[in-house]
Formats: structure tokens, C-alpha cells, sequence
């Protein structure tokens, strides 16, 4: 059997993730949809930015010998799926520039689908990831007093970031605070001091 190519992997994926929301739907947007909003605003506009880079990221890969072409896997939640759609769907350009290479899955699903088919070398794909943490467990408050919160007002931490990108690859996370209504940046770039998965 032959080597497996950036399409076998690509559309594995694609099958996979199809197969993997039968079990386990993606939650729809609430009836209130301020929150859903406020995410998928934020993420869109991130998403934008980082897909304005495509080139660049090419030519980074091509720098290190890797395929020029990747697979383009964004790991993402329901709001980020939305903004990716919203995002091709208003920049026809970009949409033609990435072809059917971009797909968008939960962190769920890609770690799941690179436990059945690896690739962690980035041979085949790039992984942009664009999601926010909504809940902090108590323990992390401390992190952020410096910014205090009202009554009813909670952290949101928005982790971005590339991966197979070489040159290009990078982690961030930026501080919102989110009142119920909208969220207002508190800081971009911010050091977290606890385990990331927390």
C-alpha cells in the first residue's frame, strides 16, 4: 500500500469528524446568543488575521522541505466554526486561495484523529488553533486580580496559535473579561502561570 499522501490524511479527517458529531453533536447556539456572538466575533477576527498568513506559512514550510500545500486544521469550538464559515464565506479570495485544504474540528476530534493516523511532524498539516476558555476554575482567579471583576463579570482567556508552521509557529493567549452583555480585552499576550489545561 502506498504511503499515504496530505489528501488521504485531509479527508480522513474530514470522515472522521463527520463520523465523530453523530455521537457527540455540536452544541447549537443558544436562545440568547450574546455570549455565542461575542465568541465567535473575537475568533473571526483572530481567524482572519492568522488566515492572511497563508502564504507566509507556505513559504515557511517550504523552507524546511515540508509540504507547501498542508492540510489547514483549524481546532476550534462552535462559535469558532461559525466564524471560520463566516470568514470564508465573506473573502472569496482567501476561500480560492485555501481550496478545500482548511477544515475545522473540535479539539476533540483532531487529537482523536492523530491518535488513529499521526502526523507529529506536521508532515501533512498545520494546526491553527482559535478557541476560548469561558470557565476558569477558582485556583486561576488569583492569576488576574490585577484586573478585578464585578458582580456578574467572569475571565475569558483566548488561546490562538500555529503549529507545523516552523518560523511562523507561535502560542498566545489573551485576558477578556465577559460582563453577560460583551467582553472588553483586558490584556493581550498575557503569561499564564498555571498548567495550561487548567
Amino acid at each position: 500500500m502506498p504511503p499515504p499522501t496530505t489528501r488521504d490524511w485531509l479527508d480522513g479527517l474530514r470522515a472522521f469528524a463527520i463520523e465523530h458529531r453523530v455521537a457527540k453533536p455540536l452544541p447549537e447556539p443558544p436562545a440568547n446568543g450574546a455570549q455565542w456572538a461575542a465568541e465567535r466575533s473575537i475568533l473571526g477576527v483572530a481567524l482572519a488575521t492568522r488566515l492572511a498568513e497563508v502564504e507566509a506559512i507556505r513559504q515557511a514550510r517550504r523552507a524546511r522541505g515540508a509540504d507547501a500545500d498542508p492540510a489547514i486544521v483549524l481546532t476550534t469550538s462552535g462559535p469558532g466554526m461559525a466564524a471560520a464559515e463566516a470568514v470564508l464565506g465573506s473573502a472569496g479570495d482567501l476561500a480560492a486561495l485555501l481550496g478545500d485544504r482548511l477544515v475545522a474540528v473540535t479539539e476533540l476530534e483532531y487529537r482523536l484523529w492523530c491518535i488513529r493516523c499521526p502526523d507529529e511532524t506536521f508532515r501533512f498539516h498545520v494546526n491553527l488553533w482559535n478557541w476560548i476558555k469561558t470557565r476558569l476554575p477558582p485556583q486561576r482567579l488569583p492569576e488576574f486580580a490585577r484586573y478585578p471583576l464585578g458582580p456578574a463579570e467572569s475571565y475569558w482567556l483566548h488561546r490562538t496559535g500555529i503549529a507545523g508552521a516552523g518560523s511562523l509557529d507561535r502560542r498566545d493567549c489573551h485576558l477578556w473579561k465577559w460582563n453577560g452583555r460583551h467582553a472588553t480585552l483586558l490584556e493581550a499576550f498575557v503569561t499564564e502561570r498555571a498548567a495550561p489545561g487548567l
